[in-house]
């Protein structure tokens, strides 16, 4: 896997990252339900993307 693709997920993940914490401030702000469910997802898919780039740092090195 490319150095580039490695970026990439590492980028896409912290991206994720920064919309789940949106979504959490917005829960916050409003107990909203589906605010919380948003911020799970893109919390969820970060990790995804965080765990790929590893993986694919480790396939690299």
């Amino acid at each position: 896997m490319s150095k580039a693709k490695i970026v990439e997920h590492h980028k896409t993940a912290a991206e994720h990252h920064d919309r789940a914490a949106t979504h959490h401030r917005e829960a916050a702000k409003h107990h909203e339900a589906d605010a919380h469910e948003k911020a799970g997802h893109h919390a969820h898919t970060a990790h995804g993307h965080a765990s790929q780039a590893m993986h694919h740092g480790s396939e690299a090195s």
